[in-house]
């Protein structure tokens, strides 16, 4: 059985106080016990140290939002995986469709980022997606299965590793894939993983939807059998909208 994971994505929101007083209070709603399905939240990186040690005591993960894929360097404004791991992180999120868009990621940089991090002991959030060109071109499935094929290149073991679908035509835009739309794209993910590492890895890797998630729509989105949770934007942002989230994937 797998364990649902929400993990909140804050992006580029919030000063290091406001940080903190948001994973203050999401920590206190879910205690140190843990809940039914694993929580992690992502500040920017200015506030991850001030974040983790507000959360620290509790069962919520800190994850980054990226990290470059050499240890040091001189690589300006970039945050590399062992300094995430200094800073308390335990995931990051890499290949998200807006470092793909606005930033020129491609899916052999984000290789490079995937092994770089699961090489320092990070779990990482592989992020896939068609744009709404390629959803209304029917080519969704040759589009997300290359990403998950180039991003897992030379990764021999998924067990520290997390995929995230995320139709790019419904990240921050109110539009959600229908329950249906979102867990045939999860399916097809999981049995091209079966296909590259077999099914017994297939049928243990977790994969998030992502994509304007919502109180309104997480209970029927989490019911689909190969949806094992959600990497949550806006919502996240907001105390009671994200827990209901989370009670969702319980």
């Amino acid at each position: 059985m797998r364990r649902k994971i929400v993990v909140g994505n804050w992006k580029m929101n919030n000063t290091i106080a406001e940080s903190v007083e948001l994973a203050t209070a999401i920590a206190e709603k879910v205690g140190d016990d843990g809940v039914i399905c694993e929580v992690g939240i992502a500040p920017t990186f200015l506030a991850l140290h001030e974040v983790g040690k507000a959360i620290e005591w509790s069962a919520v993960k800190l994850s980054g939002q990226n990290c470059h894929y050499e240890n040091d360097g001189a690589f300006t404004g970039e945050i590399s995986a062992r300094m995430l791991v200094a800073a308390g992180c335990s995931y990051v999120i890499l290949g998200h469709s807006e470092r793909r868009q606005y930033f020129g990621e491609t899916s052999q940089i984000v290789n490079l980022k995937v092994k770089k991090a699961l090489a320092e002991g990070l779990s990482v959030i592989l992020c896939v997606g068609e744009t709404l060109e390629e959803r209304e071109s029917g080519v969704t499935d040759e589009i997300v299965a290359a990403q998950v094929v180039e991003g897992l290149a030379k990764v021999t073991d998924l067990t520290n590793l997390v995929i995230a679908y995320e139709p790019v035509w419904a990240i921050g835009t109110g539009k959600t894939a229908t329950s249906q739309q979102a867990q045939d794209v999860h399916a097809m993910i999981r049995a091209k993983v079966a296909e590259l590492y077999g099914q017994q890895a297939a049928d243990h890797l977790r994969i998030q939807y992502g994509g304007s998630v919502k109180p309104s729509n997480a209970v029927e989105l989490f019911s689909m059998p190969d949806i094992d949770g959600g990497l949550i934007g806006g919502a996240s942002l907001s105390v009671d909208d994200f827990m209901a989230i989370v009670e969702a994937a319980g």
